[in-house]
């Protein structure tokens, strides 16, 4: 919740937040400067489960039952794109960032908090050694993903980067959170 403190309230105007999940991110929006959400999420169950957090908010918020692969937005419809722990599970991360890219308006911030990668070569290996089991029993969640160049791949430019590993187990615990721009 402290990761998502520091992003969340960077989101402004129209915001798609992908992987929206049980709504973990809606205490952080500024109401002051969103003037929508649309909570993508493959899961009616999760949306179910967010239902108190979306009455709780003066601003409006959406569900969209969809994956990040076929977000069901018009080409430049969104200010901001929000992803918070959600690359890490994405079946096909180049498409899904395409997707985001493609709804994102010129000159609008896509934000992200994320674990991947480690800096550390000893954490990196056990990352890719024990990611096959992580995978399965993670719901498809991955340890060693390398964000940065995922996002530079995916046609962002990442323009702010911050990392650190929080309190926990290191292979799962190295965190990067920024923001970038769209192509």
């Amino acid at each position: 919740m402290r990761q998502r403190a520091k992003v969340v309230p960077l989101a402004r105007g129209n915001v798609l937040e992908v992987g929206f999940g049980s709504g973990l991110s809606l205490p952080f929006y500024n109401a002051a400067s969103v003037q929508h959400i649309w909570a993508l999420d493959p899961s009616i169950e999760m949306w179910a489960l967010a239902q108190e957090k979306v009455r709780a908010v003066d601003f409006s918020v959406e569900f969209l039952k969809a994956s990040a692969e076929s977000i069901p937005l018009r080409d430049q419809s969104a200010d901001t794109v929000l992803i918070t722990y959600t690359l890490c599970t994405l079946p096909d991360v180049q498409r899904a960032l395409g997707e985001m890219a493609r709804v994102l308006k010129s000159g609008g911030d896509l934000i992200f908090c994320e674990h991947g990668t480690a800096p550390d070569e000893s954490v990196r290996r056990w990352q890719n050694r024990l990611n096959p089991i992580w995978r399965a029993l993670g719901g498809g969640c991955n340890l060693n993903r390398p964000i940065p160049s995922l996002l530079e791949h995916g046609g962002f430019r990442v323009y702010e980067l911050s990392s650190m590993y929080i309190p926990g187990w290191r292979p799962a615990s190295f965190n990067l959170w920024g923001r970038a721009l769209g192509p």
